[in-house]
């Protein structure tokens, strides 16, 4: 998607991607290497003028080692922090953003004063590496606590207090190198199994926007960032709590592409190379629905039907992302029935 955003752009596009079948070859050449392998990120650094990504796991010492040949962004400094859930929050805290109460977790022992600081259940967590629910046990009580020790005991954990919110929600926005900065609708997001499944734009509580636009900005003036970054947050009485930051393009802002006046993805690429970015207006109430595990049988769906198919071109397997689909509507009540159809075909 940031492929087929850089050619309207005309920006020429090489990616670096172990997959042997990446989605990324449907828009640009692709060198097959571990994202950390020296060969690969020497020849992509050789045929590039600017660095960027698009998941946080990339290893940061890998980017920080071409960063004095290469300009990259979004900046390293902003994707150690992302990729340390201990570092997030404590940046977080700096700013004035709340966040649930957490214990940094280094012993077993640690993990038992924890419980008893913050109460059952706790969400215990590793540190790195976690995404779409992996790395994360809940633990309901004292019971639970060898198991989820032995389970994520070897590495550095975090444990946070479980929030009783009531939806969840994240604020996309994007900041170019003069510190111009732009912000999205709020988007409203539905989780199952730890991966998100439906985002919602706008949100049922669009005046929420204003407090998270005010963190969001704090984030990205306080990282110096360039790019976009998504910022996701609990909603609990109408307050926010911080969740995480993702320093990169969002899936819960991939409605975008058809729902708003500039798409995240074109948004992304202005703001790394320093042009004016675009307007982050919604031009209607639009919902996405993550694909996952299999592809749905669209000719099942009405021809005059409006909804947009995006096919990653994965193979299946139970539990990844294989494409999404997005719907557009007036109103937020003729988005949830389209995106009920959709519902009802995936699961029929």
């Amino acid at each position: 998607m940031l492929g087929t955003a850089a050619a309207r752009l005309g920006i020429d596009v090489t990616f670096l991607d172990p997959s042997p079948s990446p989605p990324a070859a449907q828009v640009g050449p692709v060198i097959c290497e571990p994202f950390d392998s020296t060969a690969g990120l020497e020849k992509l650094a050789g045929v590039s003028d600017l660095l960027t990504y698009e998941f946080e796991n990339v290893p940061v010492e890998a980017l920080e080692a071409l960063a004095g040949r290469v300009a990259v962004f979004p900046p390293t400094a902003a994707l150690r922090h992302a990729q340390d859930r201990w570092h997030e929050k404590q940046v977080f805290e700096s700013l004035g953003i709340p966040v649930p109460q957490y214990c940094r977790i280094d012993s077993r022992q640690d993990l038992v004063k924890a419980a008893a600081i913050l109460g059952f259940p706790i969400v215990l967590k590793t540190r790195t590496l976690g995404y779409d629910g992996k790395g994360q046990r809940v633990i309901k009580s004292s019971d639970d606590i060898q198991a989820a020790w032995q389970a994520l005991g070897s590495a550095p954990l975090i444990a946070e207090q479980w929030v009783k919110f009531d939806y969840e929600v994240s604020v996309i926005g994007a900041r170019r190198q003069g510190g111009q900065i732009v912000v999205y609708p709020l988007t409203e997001n539905q989780h199952r199994d730890g991966i998100l499944r439906v985002s919602l734009s706008p949100a049922r509580n669009e005046a929420l926007l204003d407090v998270a636009s005010e963190y969001l900005t704090a984030l990205l003036d306080k990282l110096d960032y360039v790019g976009v970054l998504a910022l996701e947050l609990f909603v609990r009485d109408d307050g926010l709590l911080a969740n995480e930051f993702a320093p990169r393009v969002h899936n819960s802002g991939h409605w975008t592409i058809e729902g708003a006046a500039t798409s995240q993805f074109e948004n992304h690429l202005r703001a790394i190379f320093d042009l004016p970015l675009g307007d982050t207006s919604a031009i209607a109430c639009a919902g996405m629905l993550n694909l996952i595990g299999r592809m749905p049988d669209t000719s099942r769906l009405p021809a005059d039907f409006p909804f947009f198919l995006h096919d990653y071109g994965k193979s299946p397997r139970p539990g990844r992302k294989l494409g999404h689909i997005t719907v557009l509507a007036e109103n937020r009540a003729g988005r949830d029935q389209r995106l009920a159809k959709i519902s009802n075909l995936l699961t029929n």
